[in-house]
């Protein structure tokens, strides 16, 4: 009899919780899983075009300017732009949702997807931003110097000015995928109230 009183008052405390979250079909889990795998498939493509562009022009770079230190920085340019084709491809990639799933399995395919991308913009300096540092500043210190020699003042200034633009570029990239971190994050917090919330109709 204590062990029944017991089980109903946890039972009525828990489904008492406010759950704002509302439950999801599995056509609603479809559709919210269809879009963003369309988004983050436009932004890799995206992503792609910008590395073929980038290979074509600096790969430009390579066989026309014959200094050195251009032909350095433009092949490291390249080096990173494939390198961040590949990390894009294996941590942003899309993956289909399953034919055949019932709502948990497909509410968590969703949330893993989600929690997948999420992690990818959080690590964003190590391998898309970082890689891609080494050859822009080899190219601002070799293109500024090879113009005029490297003790002349506006040589260093002009250099010191681009790596300034440069790393404010790259600031507010960076900045804009935490923001774009966070927003995947509501909506992870959101497939959890749903989770909680199949879980109390469950009690």
């Amino acid at each position: 009899m204590v062990n029944e009183l017991l089980q109903n008052d946890v039972r009525n405390i828990w489904q008492d919780q406010k759950v704002e979250a509302v439950q999801l079909s599995v056509q609603e889990i479809r559709q919210r899983a269809g879009h963003f795998a369309k988004q983050t498939g436009r932004r890799n493509l995206r992503e792609y075009i910008g590395v073929v562009f980038a290979v074509l022009v600096f790969g430009f770079y390579i066989l026309w300017f014959p200094n050195f230190t251009v032909r350095l920085g433009a092949s490291l340019t390249i080096a990173g732009a494939l390198y961040v084709a590949y990390q894009l491809h294996r941590r942003g990639s899309t993956r289909n949702l399953p034919e055949n799933c019932g709502s948990e399995s497909c509410l968590d395919f969703h949330r893993r997807e989600l929690e997948r991308q999420r992690d990818a913009l959080r690590s964003i300096w190590s391998w898309y931003l970082g890689p891609l540092i080494p050859g822009p500043m080899v190219l601002i210190i070799g293109g500024g110097f090879a113009k005029r020699p490297p003790w002349h003042g506006r040589a260093w200034i002009g250099a010191v000015v681009s790596a300034v633009l440069f790393s404010l570029v790259f600031l507010a990239i960076a900045r804009f995928n935490r923001i774009a971190a966070r927003r995947l994050q509501r909506q992870i917090d959101d497939l959890e109230e749903c989770s909680k919330a199949k879980v109390r109709d469950a009690w």
